[in-house]
């Protein structure tokens, strides 16, 4: 997996998952900015993390950000060494059917794993969770299969022309 692939791909989703989050949170659920990433900070630190001010805000920040990495990195490093994924993302819509599978896979491994192991909770089947299982679609897996799309096309110039 090429560095410059995962940088791109990783700040690329940090990006477009995070102002998606960001109208979602201001817009329709009429919270706030300061709220929301507080609110990512709180799950490995807790509630507490609601009273944090700025600085609970910026480790919210700053998780979102690890996370759109590692789930670019599983991506690029993981399912690009799958020649049917590698077939599938050149086909035509191939990215989008791919991203139709890695973007749900990602909200479910979130929702029903990670989060739960951190709060102890299990998943609100509500109308956000639903929500953010389609979101991840354009959101987060589209941003990261379209960046894999190039390194595969790249990797197939460069081969034909050695």
């Amino acid at each position: 997996m090429k560095l410059r692939m995962l940088v791109q791909a990783g700040l690329l989703v940090a990006a477009i998952d995070g102002a998606f989050a960001t109208v979602l949170t201001v817009a329709f659920y009429g919270s706030t900015f300061t709220r929301l990433w507080q609110g990512v900070a709180s799950v490995p630190l807790g509630r507490e993390a609601f009273e944090g001010g700025a600085r609970t805000m910026w480790i919210g920040l700053g998780l979102h950000v690890c996370v759109a990495f590692w789930w670019s990195a599983v991506f690029l490093y993981g399912a690009m060494r799958l020649e049917i994924v590698r077939r599938l993302l050149v086909s035509r819509l191939g990215v989008l059917k791919v991203a139709a599978l890695y973007g749900p896979l990602v909200w479910l491994a979130m929702t029903m794993v990670v989060i739960p192991i951190f709060t102890k909770r299990p998943p609100s089947f509500a109308l956000r969770w639903w929500v953010q299982l389609l979101g991840h679609v354009p959101f987060v897996a589209l941003p990261i299969t379209w960046m894999a799309r190039q390194g595969v096309r790249s990797d197939s110039t460069s081969r034909g022309a050695s």
